[in-house]
C-alpha cells in the first residue's frame, strides 16, 4: 500500500530535528532546492558530496558544475588513489550535500554506509552539512529505519552500483523476514555496501547539519 504523504507528519519531524539542534527547512518540490541551496552556499565556496541518488534528481549536480563553486568532484578522478584524495579533501570542505537513509519522527537521522567517506564528512569536517530528502525518507523510529535501508535503500544502491550481493539480485536483504533480521545482520560479499551504521541525534554545533525536506518522493 502505498504511503501517502501527511504534512503534519512532516512538520513535526521538522520540529524534532530543529529540537536536536540541526536545522530543518521544507519545499514543495525538487525545482525549489536549487534556489534554496544558493541562499546557504556562497559562491567560491568549497563544496562536494557523497553518493546520493537525491541530489541528481534535484538538480544539485548541474549547480555545483556551473562554476560557481570550487567543487571537488570525484568522478572526474584518473585513478582510485586520486579518488581517495579526493574524499579525504573532503573533511576541509565548507559544505559537504547529500541526503539521508532515513529520518526518525524523533528527529534521528540514520545511516548506513560501505566505504563510509559519506558517514565520516557527516559527522565531522565540513563547515556544514546539507542533506537533501525527500518527504518518503520520513520513518517512524529505527526499527523502520533499520528495515527501510535493508528492504529498500540497499538494494536499490547496490543495483545502482553494480555490486555484487545478496540485496541486489533478491531485492532485499537476505537478513529481512528472519529471527536475525537486527540492524547490522547482512550478507558477507565483499560488494556489501551495509558496514558502518551511525545514527545522528541531539548536535553540539547548532545547525552544522541541515535538512531540506522535499514534499515529493525522492532517491532510495
Amino acid at each position: 500500500m502505498m504511503e501517502t504523504k501527511d504534512q503534519r507528519r512532516i512538520d513535526m519531524t521538522m520540529m524534532k530535528l530543529r529540537k536536536n539542534n540541526m536545522a530543518a527547512y521544507y519545499v514543495e518540490t525538487a525545482d525549489e532546492v536549487v534556489p534554496l541551496l544558493k541562499t546557504l552556499i556562497k559562491e567560491g565556496e568549497t563544496v562536494t558530496h557523497g553518493g546520493s541518488q537525491t541530489l541528481k534528481e534535484c538538480g544539485v549536480i548541474e549547480l555545483l558544475n556551473s562554476g560557481a563553486y570550487n567543487y571537488l568532484d570525484r568522478s572526474k578522478a584518473q585513478s582510485p588513489e586520486e579518488a581517495g584524495e579526493i574524499m579525504r579533501a573532503a573533511y576541509t570542505a565548507d559544505t559537504y550535500l547529500g541526503s539521508s537513509n532515513a529520518i526518525t519522527e524523533g528527529g534521528l537521522l540514520y545511516n548506513v554506509d560501505g566505504n563510509s567517506n559519506r558517514t565520516s564528512a557527516y559527522l565531522y569536517g565540513p563547515k556544514q552539512v546539507i542533506l537533501i530528502c525527500g518527504w518518503n525518507k520520513i520513518v517512524r523510529d529505527l526499527d523502520e529505519a533499520t528495515y527501510r535501508v535493508k528492504a529498500q535503500a540497499s538494494p536499490q544502491n547496490t543495483k545502482r552500483l553494480g555490486a555484487d550481493t545478496y540485496c541486489s539480485k533478491a531485492g532485499e536483504c537476505l537478513s529481512v523476514g528472519t529471527d536475525a533480521s537486527y540492524m547490522c545482520d547482512g550478507c558477507r560479499s565483499v560488494g556489501r555496501i551495509c558496514c558502518n551504521y551511525v545514527i545522528s541525534a541531539y548536535q553540539r554545533h547548532k545547525d552544522r547539519i541541515k535538512i531540506i525536506i522535499v514534499g515529493e518522493e525522492l532517491g532510495y
